[in-house]
Order: C-alpha cells, then sequence, then structure tokens
C-alpha cells in the first residue's frame, strides 16, 4: 500500500477471454484513459480497435467488441497487474511497484493459447524480464507486434494494419 508520499499504483483489468483462445494479445499496462474509462485501448488515437476491426470486423460497443475477440479466438490481457506509473507513456511506469500478472494459471487456465503478441515493445520487455524466467513450461510461439498507442508513430497505421494482420492471421 502506498504511503501519503507516494502515489497510488495504475491497477490493470481482468483479461478479455474466451474458451476457444488461441491468441493473446499483451499490453503493458493500461493508460490513464482506459483506466478512467475501465476499457483496454480506450485512448481514441490507440489504433488497437481500429485494427482488430479491419482485420477482424469487430465494432460496436465496447461490450461487442469484446465478444468479437473471443468469438475470433483472442485474448487481450497486460503484462502487468499494477504498477506506479504516473501519466500513460510506457517509459513512465516504475519498475519498482510494477507486479505481473499470474501467467502460470493463466495459461493452465487456456492451455490452447499458442501465440503470444505484445503490443509493443515495453510489453515484450516487461514480460522476458517478468514472466519468462518463473513461467512453467508450455509451448507457444511469442511475437513482438508495432504499439498501437498514438505515442509510437515513427510507423504510419496502414504499416501497422499490415503488420498486426499477417501475424494475427498466420
Amino acid at each position: 500500500m502506498a504511503t501519503s508520499d507516494e502515489p497510488d499504483p495504475s491497477l490493470g483489468f481482468p483479461p478479455i477471454v474466451g474458451e476457444a483462445t488461441r491468441i493473446l494479445i499483451l499490453g503493458s499496462l493500461p493508460g490513464q484513459q482506459s483506466l478512467q474509462a475501465a476499457q483496454y485501448y480506450a485512448h481514441p488515437q490507440n489504433a488497437f480497435w481500429r485494427i482488430m476491426a479491419d482485420v477482424f470486423d469487430i465494432t460496436g460497443s465496447y461490450e461487442e467488441r469484446c465478444e468479437g475477440l473471443r468469438r475470433a479466438g483472442i485474448a487481450v490481457w497486460d503484462v502487468l497487474a499494477s504498477s506506479v506509473r504516473p501519466g500513460s507513456l510506457d517509459a513512465d511506469i516504475e519498475m519498482p511497484s510494477a507486479r505481473a500478472n499470474d501467467f502460470d494459471a493463466f495459461f493452465a487456465a487456456y492451455p490452447a493459447i499458442a501465440r503470444v503478441c505484445f503490443n509493443g515493445r515495453k510489453a515484450e520487455q516487461l514480460f522476458e524480464r517478468m514472466v519468462m524466467p518463473q513461467l512453467e513450461g508450455g509451448e507457444r510461439r511469442y511475437v513482438g507486434l508495432p504499439s498501437t498507442s498514438p505515442a509510437f508513430a515513427a510507423m504510419r497505421y496502414e504499416q501497422k494494419l499490415e503488420t498486426w494482420r499477417s501475424i494475427l492471421q498466420a
């Protein structure tokens, strides 16, 4: 628990997941707009939901989009369960406060997951550092994808879309 001098940690969300999940997409930790809306990828300039619409025709309300992901066999979660992070940038994650989600339990509950995709390099780095060393077995393919965050402007939307499409539809 944070003292009065320390900010409270941001807490992640439960996963969007269904019984037929074969692909897990991992972010780092929800940003401020996502936390306020209690929705994954709520920032209007984040390309995640636009990519899901273009690749899988997943549209509608947040609940409908979540159900569309489940039908497509895709789960969404974050590497971190919690961390102090002033603002929304991954660079602002305060590593001493970072706590990873329980991936051993998650993969045991959803054994059909064969591919883990990282939404951005920070999610991949956090997973490699905090999860992989303790992770119990399992045959999974791990793939880094370009971040859908508006902060990652080095790649145009069309390039992100084609990269995501090639991995998700493989």
